[in-house]
């Protein structure tokens, strides 16, 4: 029997027809896009590999009833067909917006993207190389739902005339090899910050529909959702080896913290102009955003960090100045340019090491670790 192709990614039931959908595809010359989604910084997305071996003997067991209704829940797919243009998205003139503004919204976009392709690429790769049926029943999900998101926002950048050749990534993009439990704390925090994020952007714009200058802000509310999701399952994965969230992992969980919140901090604050169109301050954003995704990791980590502490916005403060610093190095050039990349460089070094070392609050884990999206 012949199956056919889903007309729009956001249609299709498993990643690999998703991937083919035409909406998938590239026809808009677009290297700047894809020349930036290249990009390795400390500031930009990355692909990852990691031990597939050691992730496909995971035994769900200790987890198996919230495991159950997990994949139950994500494979009933309640945002099937939901990402995709429909009456209620809008014309955008972008020949007519703010140049500032512009920019900085295709590179959230173009950034955007890039971090749910690269989970797609992971998912896609843990599936195709797995055995364990558990493991790879729910990454075939998630990579089906990451390709969705990435096809949408590929859609919504080709009406500014551009796109990201994904497929190109694919092959070109430099991977990051870590190890699984590494793997399991980024990409956890990837997920539930994702999910925070975009939930505190969504109830924002109800409350302020003036401010919603792109219609891509409807659609967050199940795009956090899937967020979310996502997030439940690396909670539960972890779940099942107690020494993951234990003994010295402990430190890398604080590490791993302190890197995704000042990462998106100084993030935030290289675009002011995005902020300010949506009427929301940057500053007040983060910390909005790290509260939220505090109160959801206590169901697994142990520790959260005090980012109420004196030193935390101070912290995030000298970082941001930091990068201000290198990037103003990097445009400048030259050996003068050279050395100043590299004071700011020990400067920002000394900043989130100074992050580091703020106290962090101890957490009791609940045994029980499902959640439910309550913001």
């Amino acid at each position: 029997m012949n199956v056919q192709t889903p007309a729009h990614s956001a249609d299709a039931t498993n990643v690999e027809d998703g991937l083919a959908a035409p909406n998938f595809s590239t026809p808009v010359d677009s290297s700047a896009a894809t020349e930036l989604a290249m990009q390795n910084t400390l500031l930009t997305p990355r692909f990852y590999t990691t031990d597939f071996d050691e992730m496909d003997a995971i035994d769900v067991t200790p987890v198996r009833a919230d495991w159950d209704a997990l994949i139950g829940q994500m494979q009933s797919d309640p945002n099937k067909g939901h990402f995709k243009k429909n009456a209620d998205w809008d014309h955008i003139d972008w020949e007519g917006m703010d140049p500032d503004l512009r920019a900085e919204f295709i590179d959230f976009l173009i950034s955007s993207c890039t971090a749910e392709f690269s989970g797609c690429v992971l998912y896609k790769e843990m599936k195709r190389r797995g055995s364990n049926q558990d493991i790879v029943t729910l990454f075939q999900l998630m990579a089906r739902d990451e390709a969705r998101h990435a096809g949408f926002i590929n859609d919504a950048l080709r009406e500014a005339g551009i796109a990201v050749n994904l497929g190109f990534l694919t092959q070109a993009k430099k991977y990051t090899y870590f190890r699984p439990k590494f793997i399991y704390y980024a990409t956890y925090l990837s997920e539930k910050i994702g999910y925070a994020r975009y939930i505190t952007i969504y109830r924002h714009l109800e409350a302020h529909p003036d401010k919603r200058f792109h219609p891509i802000f409807k659609w967050f509310r199940e795009w956090c959702n899937d967020e979310f999701s996502h997030g439940e399952a690396f909670a539960l994965l972890m779940k099942t080896d107690p020494k993951l969230t234990s003994g010295g992992n402990k430190l890398w969980i604080k590490f791993f913290l302190t890197a995704v919140f000042s990462t998106m901090w100084v993030r935030d604050h290289q675009r002011p102009a995005f902020h300010q169109a949506l009427g929301v301050d940057p500053a007040w954003y983060g910390q909005e955003v790290f509260r939220k995704t505090s109160d959801i990791s206590r169901q697994v980590f142990p520790l959260v960090l005090d980012i109420d502490h004196p030193r935390w916005r101070r912290g995030l403060e000298r970082l941001d100045r930091a990068n201000r610093q290198i990037a103003a190095a990097k445009k400048r050039g030259g050996i003068g340019g050279k050395l100043a990349q590299w004071w700011g460089s020990a400067r920002a070094g000394a900043a989130f090491v100074g992050l580091l070392t703020i106290p962090a609050v101890r957490n009791e884990v609940p045994a029980a670790t499902r959640l439910e999206p309550a913001y």
